[in-house]
């Protein structure tokens, strides 16, 4: 089995998203698609519920921010940007153009492709898709300036 993004490189986060060490959380596992790519599946809980059967539209933002996350920080350590000291991740979301496109279901598996669009040591810009069944259900664009601890 192969280790996720984020097992190898911030075992030790918190994040609600996609942090290993949140028990509660969505626990997102993303695996390394290429030198510039992730991918994720994603079963929801009946708590992710919008109230009329479908995914929860902050949850699919969560989703597409911490996966889009995972992209990032794989790109930044393949390429000798990890981070700088005092700083839990070498980026952070900047901004996030999230999307809705159709709904999404909340009792099936979604899945999630990530693509870094334009990478440099100061700032990275990812593609990110939630999809089921051959469509996608949401987009978005997220950008990623370097985290520069105070």
């Amino acid at each position: 089995m192969t280790t996720s993004i984020q097992d190898t490189w911030f075992p030790d986060l918190n994040c609600f998203g996609c942090g290993p060490a949140n028990a509660d959380g969505l626990q997102l596992k993303s695996l390394a698609d290429g030198e510039w790519g992730a991918t994720a599946s994603f079963l929801p809980w009946p708590q992710h519920d919008n109230g009329l059967g479908y995914l929860n539209g902050g949850i699919i933002a969560t989703l597409l921010d911490c996966h889009s996350a995972a992209a990032v920080v794989h790109a930044a350590h393949g390429h000798g940007w990890p981070p700088r000291p005092g700083a839990a991740l070498p980026y952070v979301t900047a901004g996030l153009d999230v999307r809705y496109r159709r709904p999404a279901p909340l009792t099936e598996q979604v899945s999630l492709v990530a693509e870094i669009t334009a990478a440099g040591e100061d700032e990275m810009t990812c593609q990110v898709v939630l999809e089921w069944d051959g469509k996608v259900r949401a987009e978005g664009t997220a950008l990623w300036k370097r985290w520069r601890p105070r």
